[in-house]
């Protein structure tokens, strides 16, 4: 293996890495900050955290991606000089759009939010400051990126969700003590306290990434001095890259991410026209963003994960001509995520009644009916984001933003459809729909990559076996754990023993079935330790 593959691999695990613990400290503090503040407390949490997205989508989101990008170009032509330039170009403009979608969101969220949501305002008004402590440390992230260095990233992730996990309990607690007198207000000052953590986890995240410049600066500023054989960029000129490769990016990934958004809105104001009543809406609506979506997005991170660590790669071939190595980097990311998400998916949709009865105790069982039912989405949205992060990487951001714009535009009218003419498929309709707008932009996108690199998606073992490998766990698994459940009466001990069967059941069926080589296995993240379990399984011998 190549020593470029064996930096994307390297990357890859890192990032994922610190996706899991990042995501598995999330996991832990939504139970009780969902025991403090309630399902309609989550509601407004909810709501609030849907449009503070959706603005900071469109002023920062996509600049660790764009940073990523245009630098990791200027260092695989070693224009150190142009290289720095761009981070200090990316930090005004991040400073400027920051700063303005904070002041829209605390002044402007009022006409923002839906009629019936205005509960949400505190807490959006809460989250505003955040949207420009994002921009800046997103910059900072996506220099450090480009330099293939994910270290800095993951650490910073880890201590934001710390921050966030303490601070969101913490905060929300004391705002109800201290401001709460009814329900409702229980309900709005709870998820204000809740939005709080949010903006100390970013601002945690943003003093380690400083902290991490400023012990790299020296270095880096050594490499600058250095570089005088290449042409300097004049500002102006960053700016319209910047702006040129920016701008569809956030876009794409507005159009992308904005679904959320928009459900929300056309949830709550159809069915409002219908007479549902307004707090089992908020309650229905809390379970699905804050219990469904919880555990959606673990192993889909992972994938965020994969998409990160392969731009800079793949814009470097790109940008040299490396076709061929591009396109190895984009078949090998795909089939390492495709390794954690298809049995990722089996599991959460075989356990998806236990495990959100132990994950969330608050929870009815309407999370389990929707992660049973929206499991699918996670092999379809994690594809969809590295075939979306593979297009922007080759500079096709309008092609990326042309399909995520049809998928969205499918989405919307087919959820209006549903709620209009069968308004009791309440908050079902709105796990339908997403599973649609995640397939559509997976078959567009894969349809793009292949136009334009001359990609062929190989199937057979990047989908098809892993699929029978995690067809054959999700029986054993359901078998052990009903087994177990039916013995103990213990749902939590059942779940954990029947977890850690899968793992083993998965990797064995996943060697035996696609042939894997020990070697290959080592290239897995975390790939020496698998290797060590099948060893002692007598799997490898």
């Amino acid at each position: 293996m190549s020593k470029k593959k064996n930096t994307l691999l390297r990357n890859t695990s890192i990032l994922m890495a610190a996706t899991i613990i990042s995501r598995v400290i999330g996991l832990l503090y939504r139970s009780p900050l969902g025991e403090t503040i309630g399902n309609e407390g989550l509601g407004y949490y909810s709501t609030a955290s849907n449009l503070y997205t959706i603005l900071l989508l469109i002023s920062s989101y996509s600049i660790p991606m764009a940073v990523s990008k245009i630098v990791s170009e200027r260092l695989a032509l070693k224009e150190y000089r142009n290289a720095h330039r761009v981070f200090h170009g990316a930090l005004l403009y991040a400073v400027i759009v920051g700063g303005v979608a904070a002041l829209v969101a605390f002044f402007g969220g009022k006409f923002l939010l839906p009629y019936n949501q205005q509960n949400a305002l505190l807490a959006l008004r809460v989250l505003a400051p955040t949207i420009f402590f994002s921009a800046v440390l997103g910059v900072l992230r996506g220099y450090f990126q480009a330099h293939s260095t994910m270290i800095p990233t993951s650490i910073s992730q880890i201590i934001e969700q710390v921050f966030n996990a303490a601070f969101s309990i913490g905060a929300a607690w004391f705002f109800i003590q201290q401001f709460a007198t009814n329900d409702t207000e229980h309900a709005k000052f709870g998820a204000a306290g809740g939005t709080l953590g949010t903006g100390a986890g970013v601002l945690a995240g943003l003093c380690f990434m400083l902290i991490v410049y400023g012990v790299n600066r020296k270095t880096i500023l050594r490499k600058v001095a250095k570089d005088t054989r290449h042409r300097e960029e004049s500002y102006r000129e960053i700016f319209q890259v910047l702006f040129l490769m920016v701008t569809p990016v956030i876009f794409t990934t507005f159009i992308y991410n904005c679904n959320a958004y928009l459900d929300n809105y056309l949830f709550f104001t159809i069915l409002g026209w219908h007479g549902e009543n307004q707090k089992a809406l908020n309650a229905a609506y809390g379970e699905f963003s804050n219990y469904y979506v919880t555990l959606i997005n673990v192993p889909l991170a992972m994938a965020s994960a994969s998409a990160s660590a392969m731009m800079p790669e793949v814009s470097s071939c790109y940008a040299t001509g490396d076709l061929d190595e591009a396109n190895d980097k984009i078949l090998e990311t795909i089939r390492l995520t495709m390794f954690i998400s298809i049995p990722a998916a089996v599991g959460l949709g075989v356990l998806a009644f236990p495990i959100t009865g132990v994950l969330f105790p608050s929870s009815s069982s309407l999370s389990g009916k929707l992660l049973m039912m929206g499991a699918v989405s996670v092999v379809f949205s994690a594809l969809s984001t590295i075939t979306n992060s593979v297009l922007q990487s080759i500079g096709q951001q309008k092609k990326a933003l042309h399909n995520a714009a049809i998928s969205l535009g499918m989405d919307l009218a087919i959820l209006a459809l549903i709620l209009a003419v069968f308004p009791k498929t309440n908050i079902y309709a709105v796990v339908f729909a997403g599973i649609l707008f995640s397939l559509s932009m997976c078959i567009l996108n894969n349809l793009s990559i292949r136009k334009h690199l001359n990609f062929r998606n190989e199937f057979k073992n990047t989908y098809v076996k892993p699929l029978i490998a995690a067809a054959i766990m999700g029986v054993v698994t359901w078998v052990v754990y009903y087994g177990l459940f039916a013995i103990t009466k213990r749902p939590s001990i059942s779940m954990l023993i029947a977890i850690l069967i899968a793992i083993v059941v998965y990797l064995i069926a996943f060697v035996v079935v696609t042939g894997t080589t020990e070697a290959e296995m080592r290239r897995m993240p975390m790939g020496t330790k698998l290797v060590k379990v099948l060893r002692i399984l007598r799997i490898y011998r």
